[in-house]
């Protein structure tokens, strides 16, 4: 008994003592900005509780301790941890790793300016955002010198991004909007940009609730926006956080997942041909693409790593996220089906799906008490012409549009969702040799269930999140001419897009 004690005090004191080496061989300006970080987020976290929370001002100097005592603990704790993962996957020494990460605590200094200076409550969110957007920055740029996938990720993320980002908020200054009144979520028109069409329902649940028409849209996405913007202070600017974060980690781990079944340029070429895709601009707006597209990517990877725990935890928030998630079921059984021979742990794989059907049971259970109809998402489809029905019949309805309508813009409209679904089609069909069984069925009902709405509206957008048709596209791409041809298609179309968007015109 005793010499188990001593080995637990000597193991602690290993512990404490490769801790204190690691601070002192950071250096001491870098411990000292990790301080002043952990510092802000444990003073904002009291300030944000004591706003919120009128009746703990009776504990208000013991929260203020216990707050900035957590967040300054809870800093130190992530740096060395973050930075000692960074370490194990890089030839570079741990101190220059903690050194280059000591930058992002040092960033969120920024958030001060907002709570100091004299500016209203919006500002003041903004400059917090503009802090944590800084220090999700500098982490980046830290795991980018030590990790090539994100250094991969990063690069494309940015020199697609930001040309995107330039082009909406000149459109939509230059070219002005199009005819007729519109909705204006933010009075700062750089972010107003961001908020058409479906993304001022999504402002509207974060800041209201469900009401009417908005319950056709699934709650995780608005709920994020609603708890991260109690902390900026804009809806708007929530929105473009969850998004574009949700979005990296999204290419993240579709770099991941297709590295472990080809190799790194079929994993370039993927990341790289979903960011330049005609509708990609909504992996950047107040749009649920991107935090789905992450999620649905996530959960295959984890199914790939038979991690069948973290596949369902994932698979559960996506059908939170859209109807589309339950799908998720559809890959997983297959892939239990296929390593059913090995399979040890069978009740991990049912929790997987139980999990995941249950994302959308919850929403089902919500709209019951509240309207008494659990489907009442799906008939609220019917105010934009919605309605079950044969997949052909979304076709005909297309076709026979185009062939009785006067009106170029519908033209236009039906011929472009028409064109992207026999894209898919296609696609599919063609490179379904190319997929798992698992990608291909998934692919399939995916393009299936909004085919089945008597309307093909929105297609274009809905390929968006069909990651494995990008993968097949990246396979093809090892050929010149395939990849000359879909980047001459996509980023002139995609620029077109991006126009017609920040200008108030119907993309998808």
């Amino acid at each position: 008994m005793k010499c188990a004690t001593i080995a637990a005090h000597m193991v602690d004191g290993a512990q404490i003592n490769g801790t204190t080496q690691r601070l002192l061989a950071a250096g001491r300006v870098p411990a000292i900005a990790v301080l002043f970080g952990g510092f802000t987020v444990g003073f904002f976290l009291w300030y944000g509780l004591i706003a919120h929370f009128g009746s703990l001002h009776v504990l208000d100097d013991e929260l203020l301790m216990l707050c900035l005592a957590g967040g300054i603990s809870g800093a130190f704790t992530l740096w060395l941890q973050y930075s000692a993962a960074l370490a194990a996957r890089s030839t570079l020494p741990l101190r220059s790793i903690l050194r280059w990460d000591a930058l992002s605590w040092a960033a969120l200094g920024c958030s001060w300016f907002g709570f100091a200076a004299p500016l209203d409550a919006e500002w003041s969110g903004r400059t917090i955002a503009l802090g944590i957007g800084l220090f999700c920055v500098l982490k980046m740029l830290a795991a980018a010198r030590c990790d090539y996938a994100i250094r991969e990720v990063l690069i494309t993320f940015l020199v697609t991004r930001v040309p995107l980002i330039v082009i909406a908020e000149l459109a939509a200054v230059i070219i002005g909007q199009r005819a007729g009144e519109h909705i204006s979520l933010s009075s700062n028109p750089l972010l107003n940009v961001w908020g058409r069409w479906d993304a001022t329902h999504y402002i509207d649940i974060a800041t209201h609730g469900y009401f009417g028409t908005d319950m056709a849209f699934f709650p995780l996405y608005p709920g994020l926006i609603a708890l991260l913007g109690r902390l900026t202070g804009n809806h708007v600017v929530a929105g473009l956080l969850v998004s574009n974060t949700a979005f990296f980690c999204g290419l993240y781990y579709l770099y991941k997942l297709v590295e472990e079944y080809y190799d790194r340029g079929v994993a370039h070429r993927a990341i790289f041909y979903i960011s330049i895709f005609p509708t990609a601009i909504f992996f950047s707006a107040v749009y649920t693409e991107s935090l789905f597209f992450a999620l649905t990517v996530a959960a295959f990877y984890y199914i790939r790593k038979q991690q069948w725990v973290a596949a369902g935890l994932i698979g559960f928030f996506a059908a939170l996220t859209r109807v589309e998630g339950v799908l998720l079921i559809a890959p997983m059984f297959i892939e239990m089906l296929a390593q059913a021979k090995q399979a040890t742990n069978w009740l991990s794989r049912i929790f997987a799906l139980a999990a995941t059907s249950s994302g959308l049971a919850c929403y089902m259970a919500y709209l019951w008490v509240l309207q008494g109809d659990p489907l009442f998402f799906s008939h609220v489809q019917s105010h934009w012409d919605r309605h079950l029905a044969p997949p052909w019949a979304s076709v005909w309805h297309s076709l026979h549009l185009i062939s009785t309508t006067h009106v170029a813009t519908t033209v236009a409209t039906q011929s472009l969702e028409l064109t992207f679904t026999v894209f898919m089609l296609s696609l599919l069909l063609t490179g379904f040799r190319t997929m798992r069984h698992s990608f291909a069925a998934y692919t399939a009902l995916s393009i299936l269930v909004p085919m089945s709405t008597s309307s093909l509206m929105s297609m274009p957008r809905f390929a968006l999140v069909l990651f494995p048709l990008f993968i097949v596209l990246a396979v093809w791409g090892r050929r010149p001419s395939v990849n000359n041809a879909i980047v001459s298609f996509s980023l002139p179309l995609l620029g077109l897009f991006t126009v017609l968007f920040a200008d108030w015109y119907w993309v998808a």
